[in-house]
């Protein structure tokens, strides 16, 4: 065989492959008093506070407006998938959403449980057998799997390169939404980056809190309120609503 050819055959199987795909991160977005309680009863103790709910659904919602990497090369240029980003919950915090409002809109949501297949049954019986609504919903048994799930959402095909339409969307952030168990979790693996804690200033009663203070941890430090802004998109200043005082904070997880 000639240079010429093994250098064909080189080009062609590099066409033929996905490209190269970045590993996703974990972010924790959670809300705690000073003592870290993050709930109560399995809801939350303080009053329903629509800010910090309205922060949450735009953070864990927005993408940037960067093209797609599908369409960035290849035979999809120009095409490029939806992009969209994951929420991964335990089964209580999915139970904990009122029906009307899961899945959460416009997000991939993850539910890490015991017994995926029995949940993804329950689905399918709730939507009368047709799934309709539960498009993107995946159900997992780990966080670890949540990510390798998602991650194959952004892993093209053969067919794909091809130029075939594709029902699922390109992964950009993948949030973690609680409760205790879930976080506990995520904060022992390597890809989990950043925490965003909005900060309830005041003490409730909680039997539920976050393992780690933040503060004192010197795995994690804490992010200026410009590298916040930066990341979430948000202009982030003190709150106040139903007499609760909350600020909107960022760590990062320092190399070791």
């Amino acid at each position: 065989m000639s240079n010429a050819d093994s250098v064909a055959d080189a080009d062609q199987l590099a066409a033929t492959m996905p490209p190269p795909q970045h590993p996703l991160a974990l972010t924790l977005i959670l809300a705690a008093t000073p003592s870290l309680g993050i709930g109560r009863g399995g809801a939350l103790p303080w009053p329903q506070l629509r800010k910090e709910m309205a922060y949450f659904r735009r953070v864990t919602s927005r993408v940037s407006t960067l093209a797609s990497s599908s369409g960035e090369s290849g035979k999809g240029e120009g095409k490029g998938r939806r992009r969209c980003n994951a929420v991964v919950m335990g089964r209580k915090t999915w139970d904990s959403i009122p029906p009307r409002f899961r899945p959460l809109e416009g997000r991939v949501n993850v539910v890490v449980t015991r017994t995926p297949g029995a949940f993804t049954t329950k689905l399918q019986d709730e939507s009368g057998g047709t799934g309709k609504g539960q498009e993107n919903v995946e159900a997992v048994g780990s966080v670890g799997e949540a990510l390798e799930v998602l991650q194959s959402y952004n892993t093209r095909s053969e067919s794909e390169a091809e130029g075939e339409a594709e029902d699922k969307p390109e992964i950009e952030r993948v949030f973690v939404i609680g409760g205790a168990t879930i976080y506990d979790a995520a904060l022992q693996l390597p890809q989990t980056e950043r925490v965003l804690l909005t900060n309830i200033e005041e003490e409730y009663e909680c039997d539920t809190f976050f393992s780690v203070d933040l503060e004192k941890d010197a795995g994690w430090k804490r992010s200026s309120k410009d590298e916040i802004e930066e990341w979430t998109g948000e202009k982030v200043e003190p709150v106040e609503e139903k007499g609760v005082r909350f600020v909107f904070e960022m760590f990062e997880r320092v190399e070791r």
